[in-house]
């Protein structure tokens, strides 16, 4: 027999309570913040790299360009790539939110963000970056990135998420990506169409075409809003 939601609840221990109340702060934080502005482009990539490599050079150059665009630059708020997306839209007067995490390490906010939340929870974080986002980017990265990039591409993969522009910068880098990706297809582990939900490219002018062709949503919408009901009515 199915256990009703009370039954359940009365199975809770204390911790498990103060836990959920945890999950649910953390996350209420995230979503109130993705309300604040208008969806933009969410960018990923390490925290590891010095700001004089070529791809913090570029995350940088792409900031700027996003934000003379009218597009707000939303990255994990800490250094590397996503300060180097978050000083190039500041530096001309761009929003930069960034949407930290409690780390031992390698995490604090970088000083070129106009925003910023800190987050105690991964999955609240992640959801946060994925519904600020009507485009993403993602530079070379280490586990984290590529944590981020696959829940993004099995969300779009099962219709979980809204499908969204998804660009991997960097052809050199992503080149053995690409082939572990065909070597899927040629294995019948994922379907043709799953190959087509990113794109690899050197040029960043592709991302900020791809802001431009959807536009600027209102602070009040979100390519979520209604998204469930959308997908009961597909199934």
């Amino acid at each position: 027999m199915l256990q009703t939601e009370s039954e359940l609840l009365k199975k809770l221990s204390i911790a498990d309570v103060e836990r959920a109340n945890a999950y649910a702060k953390d996350l209420g934080q995230g979503l109130t913040i993705v309300r604040s502005f208008p969806q933009g482009v969410t960018i990923f990539g390490s925290a590891r790299l010095p700001q004089d490599n070529k791809y913090c050079k570029k995350a940088a150059e792409l900031g700027a360009m996003l934000a003379k665009n009218g597009h707000a630059v939303i990255t994990g708020g800490g250094p590397g790539i996503m300060e180097a997306a978050s000083r190039g839209a500041y530096e001309i007067g761009g929003r930069t939110i960034g949407l930290n995490i409690t780390l031992k390490h390698e995490q604090f906010p970088n000083p070129y963000l106009t925003d910023c939340l800190t987050f105690e929870y991964f999955f609240a974080r992640k959801v946060t970056l994925a519904m600020a986002a009507k485009v993403f980017v993602f530079f070379p990265g280490g586990f984290g990135t590529m944590d981020e990039l696959s829940e993004i591409l099995c969300l779009m993969q099962e219709n979980k998420m809204p499908k969204m522009p998804v660009f991997l910068f960097g052809k050199s880098y992503w080149r053995s990506f690409d082939r572990v990706i065909k070597k899927m297809l040629s294995l019948g582990l994922i379907a043709p169409a799953d190959t087509k939900i990113f794109k690899i490219t050197d040029n960043i002018n592709d991302v900020v075409k791809a802001a431009n062709k959807i536009g600027h949503p209102k602070i009040s919408e979100n390519f979520y809003d209604g998204f469930r009901e959308a997908s009961k009515l597909e199934d």
